[in-house]
């Protein structure tokens, strides 16, 4: 069972990581094929490198499934290489029928590439983690949100949203910040389910993602200094090592749904189950 993890970041933004020492998303989502599918194997293609050529078709077609990392590039400027590149690659798994996941970038790239719209966000950053997630009527009987609650917490880190749902899609789940929080695309004889928040994150991995991003929490005006990013990237440190502190929890407003890695990584689990193990 071959799966490619498609990295949505340009060499620049992984070797940031790097200097901050944030895990690469492929790292998280190889852990939930651990977890989830331990007989997968991966391969990671980093898409937005634009001398590294899309794979051919007779590639795609023997692969078991694609999972899309987030990325830090805005989807709507599409006249940018590394950029187009991507909703192309999008578009022909879609038409090859190779079932597709995403999270964040992901839920961007499953809508327009099936012709839907995603744009900045009016409202601004969604980060932390959104309190209330809502599954829609349709989420409720989705194979993608199988056995989700109907009202749960997700991980977030975004600027942008999907703001017209293409024809084929289903709205899963929605929340306040972000009205498309989970879709599911179906085109072309294609599928592609997403999620806005993010599954494959936990809250140790989310500190070192927040953290790394402290410049621009600052100057967005969630924090009034950087050493108040930190003590909160702590405070989500402390709670990955006592997810049971119901001080903590309190504290910072988490509940299981957010921090029961069964729930949590749910949808991606959910995915393994219906599309990629068919």
């Amino acid at each position: 069972m071959r799966v490619l993890i498609v990295n949505g970041y340009p060499r620049a933004s992984r070797a940031n990581f790097d200097r901050q020492g944030v895990t690469h998303p492929e790292v998280l989502y190889r852990r939930l094929l651990e977890r989830h599918a331990p007989e997968a194997e991966s391969q990671v293609f980093y898409v937005a490198d634009p001398e590294n050529p899309l794979p051919d078709e007779e590639a795609l077609k023997g692969l078991a499934g694609v999972i899309w990392t987030g990325s830090d590039q805005t989807i709507y400027h599409d006249d940018r290489p590394e950029v187009a590149r991507q909703i192309a690659l999008a578009r022909t798994l879609l038409r090859l029928g190779v079932p597709q996941f995403g999270s964040c970038w992901g839920a961007q790239m499953a809508a327009v590439a099936a012709g839907g719209r995603a744009a900045r966000n009016p409202r601004g950053r969604e980060w932390g983690f959104a309190k209330e997630i809502a599954l829609t009527e349709a989420g409720r009987d989705h194979p993608l949100t199988e056995g989700k609650p109907p009202v749960f917490q997700g991980f977030e880190m975004h600027l942008d949203e999907v703001v017209a749902l293409p024809e084929g899609a289903v709205l899963l789940a929605t929340g306040a910040h972000t009205r498309v929080q989970a879709l599911a695309v179906e085109h072309e004889g294609g599928s592609f389910w997403a999620t806005q928040y993010h599954p494959e994150y936990d809250p140790l991995e989310y500190a070192k993602l927040l953290a790394a991003r402290k410049a621009a929490m600052v100057k967005e005006g969630f924090f009034p200094s950087e050493e108040a990013v930190l003590a909160y990237a702590r405070d989500l440190e402390a709670l990955a090592e006592r997810p049971h502190d119901r001080a903590l929890r309190k504290k910072l407003g988490a509940d299981a749904t957010l921090l029961d890695p069964e729930i949590r990584q749910r949808e991606f689990r959910n995915w393994i189950v219906h599309r990629v193990r068919r």
